[in-house]
């Protein structure tokens, strides 16, 4: 059967992009109740006990997410702030919505960040503050702790993004160093009624993990974020200031972030509105439309990028040898987010460098496409979600004068798909569920 497979696979791509469109996702989590009741999941809050409804929130999908909440409580809405990535924004009626850096922190998310903090300590108890977060939102919310500058906070991002560590050890450094993660955004907010509608771009969708778990119990410690630092060897890299708040908190002299049974969580709740699951499933389907046999490998992919590649590649192979795990015409999917340990001075992100790391080892092989995706739209610094490669990616590159490991090796992914024209851009997608990785073997 003849295939247009590049077509195939960007399709079964927007299939789980779509479904995972936050404005969809809040509108149905939420709906209105005989006026007054609102309903979130299973739970319901009677409009009529609260005086004012507060919005806050922050993520690369908060502009949308806050849109469907304006067009479901309209003029209950007092107040609110969002915040979200440059290029993101949309207007909003009653919220107001600033732009900022990402992945690096800057001026712009401190200022913003500061703003919100401001509102939810003002919020009284017959308040409701409903807070809106997705992905990207620990970098667009900087607000460090004292002691701790804007310049340092972004050097310690850089260092741990470099590192190799993943989201899960970043964000717990992340929390120890802020005024409004790890917790402490409920801290500020109480003793007003706290509702959390979150947007998963975790592995797990751990609560505590997404955004830097503002409106959660911390379960990390001050003393794991030194361990982690030890882990890396990067206590060299990391800001002074950072180090020795770090280990004055390890040793009890500053207060730790709020955990499981403080008070400031008895009126907090937390909804999750989407997550990588669901996009995995909405892809899965599209491609059961089309004719694929088509399984989900995981959603919740880590470790090194090179290594995953190499892993997906394998079974590509083994499918087109043996029809094992499925038989052909076969797409297999998988998500969540590796990470990249940076060797050299190029530019990529985690999809380009799986895409290239997968073209090498399936060069020469027919029948076999790669997509490697962000659902945010962007890979790392770059205006590219990723890639797509075939068999044939690496032998047309080589015609060009590319040489494929010395790109890999210099972590220059991006600037080799520029060159082949293999980059996969989507523009701004206004959601973020980690990324999203189809092959196809025909």
């Amino acid at each position: 059967m003849n295939r247009n497979t590049r077509q195939d696979i960007l399709d079964i791509f927007y299939a789980g992009l779509d479904v995972a469109d936050p404005k969809r996702a809040v509108t149905k989590i939420l709906r209105l109740q005989d006026g007054e009741l609102l309903a979130i999941g299973g739970d319901l809050y009677d409009l009529k006990t609260f005086e004012r409804i507060i919005v806050v929130g922050f993520g690369k999908a908060a502009s949308p997410m806050a849109l469907a909440l304006e067009d479901l409580l309209d003029s209950r809405i007092a107040e609110g702030r969002v915040t979200t990535k440059y290029g993101y924004g949309l207007p909003l009626k009653y919220i107001s919505c600033a732009e900022a850096g990402h992945p690096i922190p800057d001026q712009a998310g401190l200022s913003a960040a500061t703003k919100i903090l401001s509102l939810l300590e003002n919020a009284e108890k017959k308040d409701l503050v409903i807070c809106l977060i997705s992905g990207g939102g620990s970098a667009l919310v900087p607000l460090p702790e004292r002691g701790i500058s804007l310049t340092d906070k972004q050097k310690t991002t850089q260092a741990l993004l470099e590192c190799g560590a993943s989201i899960h050890e970043i964000n717990a450094v992340r929390k120890h160093i802020s005024k409004v993660k790890g917790g402490k955004l409920a801290r500020a907010a109480f003793p007003a009624t706290l509702v959390a509608l979150l947007l998963s771009d975790v592995i797990g969708d751990d609560l505590d993990v997404i955004a830097s778990g503002p409106t959660v119990p911390d379960r990390s410690t001050f003393r794991d974020c030194i361990d982690i630092i030890d882990k890396y060897n990067i206590s060299a890299l990391m800001p002074k200031s950072v180090i020795s708040f770090l280990k004055r908190g390890a040793e009890g002299e500053e207060k730790e972030t709020p955990k499981p049974g403080d008070p400031v969580f008895n009126s907090s709740h937390a909804y999750i509105t989407g997550s990588s699951l669901h996009s995995l499933e909405a892809s899965k389907n599209k491609a059961s439309a089309i004719g694929y046999n088509a399984m989900i490998l995981s959603s919740s992919i880590e470790g090194e990028t090179r290594e995953v590649a190499k892993v997906h590649t394998a079974i590509a192979k083994e499918i087109g040898k043996t029809g094992n795990p499925l038989g052909k015409p076969a797409c297999i999917i998988s998500g969540g987010e590796t990470t990249v340990t940076i060797r050299g001075d190029g530019l990529g992100g985690r999809n380009t460098e799986f895409c290239l790391a997968s073209a090498i080892e399936i060069e020469g092989l027919e029948g076999v496409t790669v997509l490697s995706g962000g659902t945010d739209g962007t890979d790392g610094p770059t205006d590219a979600a990723g890639a797509i490669v075939n068999g044939k990616t690496v032998t047309e590159a080589r015609l060009l004068g590319l040489d494929p490991f010395q790109y890999l090796k210099n972590n220059d992914s991006y600037h080799f798909f520029e060159a082949t024209d293999d980059l996969l851009k989507t523009g701004p997608t206004m959601t973020n569920v980690m990324d999203l990785r189809i092959i196809l073997v025909v």
